[in-house]
């Protein structure tokens, strides 16, 4: 009987960690929308320079970073997506919000900078995959948006 007891508060658990996660998950797409459309205005290309340099002034390093983890969930279900193969579409899901959030961050420092334009846009990311602390594995990834900010001149 406990044994039912333990399966039953760890399937209890991880649905509200599954719910939990998703609308975590839901509400930072939602703000990173936002974020997007509010900093649209700020061009930015992966090319050495921008197509209309005329009148750009600066040169200004500008960086946004952010470390995601994924939650328990995840970690579950991509344990169990291992055992027969394909993508892990929940960990797609963490790595495209890391991306869009080290650009977000970027532009912000962009904006903060009076920046116009950003230009030869790299995106760099390195996995944190061990919590030594815990001697458990754990996925979480670091992404590191970087740019050179220019100005309309005046």
């Amino acid at each position: 009987m406990e044994g039912i007891v333990q399966i039953g508060v760890f399937v209890v658990l991880l649905a509200i960690g599954l719910f939990a996660g998703r609308a975590n998950e839901r509400r930072h797409l939602r703000e990173l929308a936002v974020s997007e459309r509010e900093l649209s205005d700020i061009i930015t290309s992966s090319a050495r320079g921008a197509a209309d340099a005329d009148g750009l002034r600066g040169g200004t390093l500008v960086v946004g970073s952010v470390v995601i983890a994924e939650d328990y969930f995840k970690r579950v279900a991509a344990g169990l997506k291992s055992l027969i193969g394909g993508s892990i579409r929940s960990y797609e899901s963490l790595l495209e919000r890391g991306r869009r959030e080290a650009i977000v961050r970027m532009k912000r420092e962009a904006r903060r900078l009076g920046a116009t334009h950003v230009v030869n846009v790299r995106l760099d990311t390195a996995s944190l995959s061990e919590d030594w602390r815990a001697q458990r594995p754990m996925f979480s990834a670091e992404f590191i948006a970087y740019g050179t900010a220019l100005s309309s001149g005046s």
